[in-house]
């Protein structure tokens, strides 16, 4: 399905160029009517993106993320600096119907272990951001993309496969932002090796051929940002292309 997606710094809506905060295009103080016009034109899922929080938890915008949960009616799934369990109960308190874990699932897999296991897998996105190096290895880089772990994709998916993971919203790092195309044959690869996760394709999507070329990944979504800011497309027609070619 198509995910559309906002990322939120301070109420407004943003888009940062390759994670770098200095280097942020600014959308409006609008989220709620843009949300709103999403769900409208077909949207089954939301993505939001708290990236106040990110920076720094204890400015998370719950009360923000509250408003505009209450104002659509299908589920949302939010991520942004998620560190403690705290965190993905306010979440979830707030309304969302799954929070999305990040470096802490690669800094601290024993902790975010026990909430797979309170929470239920259903609950619980893994984003995997990856830069792939000459030798064809998937690097998860943490903290914002500032630095590289020392896993590989495939190495954080199987640690947490017996907790029954579900969800993993995987970016390439190269292409996000630059309305450049997906990385399909990444996105067919993981696909064909892990049939049982639902894989979320992130980073790229720049025309309504992007998502075409991604009909046949086996990615279970795919999160567009930029390119429906900028009015490459409308989310309708970007689901009419997924689900007709």
């Amino acid at each position: 399905m198509i995910i559309p997606a906002l990322d939120l710094i301070d109420g407004s809506v943003v888009r940062l160029h390759q994670g770098d905060y200095g280097q942020q295009r600014d959308y409006g103080n609008e989220p709620l009517p843009r949300l709103q016009q999403y769900q409208q034109q077909g949207a089954q899922v939301l993505h939001l993106v708290d990236l106040t929080g990110a920076k720094d938890p204890k400015a998370r915008q719950l009360p923000l993320l509250r408003k505009l949960l209450a104002g659509v009616s299908v589920p949302v799934q939010i991520g942004g600096g998620i560190r403690t369990e705290q965190d993905v109960t306010d979440l979830i308190n707030a309304g969302a119907s799954r929070v999305v874990i990040g470096s802490t699932a690669v800094r601290q897999p024993e902790t975010v272990e026990q909430w797979f296991t309170r929470f239920g897998a259903d609950a619980l996105v893994l984003a995997l951001d990856v830069r792939i190096d000459d030798n064809g290895n998937k690097n998860v880089a943490i903290s914002g993309w500032q630095e590289n772990s020392s896993q590989t994709l495939e190495q954080v998916v199987e640690r947490y496969l017996p907790y029954g993971l579900k969800h993993v919203l995987c970016t390439d790092i190269s292409r996000d932002g630059t309305l450049s195309g997906s990385n399909v044959n990444l996105y067919c690869e993981i696909s064909q090796r892990y049939p049982d996760i639902a894989f979320q394709a992130s980073g790229g999507i720049g025309s309504l051929n992007d998502i075409a070329a991604l009909r046949t990944s086996g990615v279970k979504g795919v999160i567009v940002g930029r390119a429906l800011l900028d009015g490459k497309f409308n989310v309708e027609e970007a689901i009419s292309c997924w689900q007709n070619g």
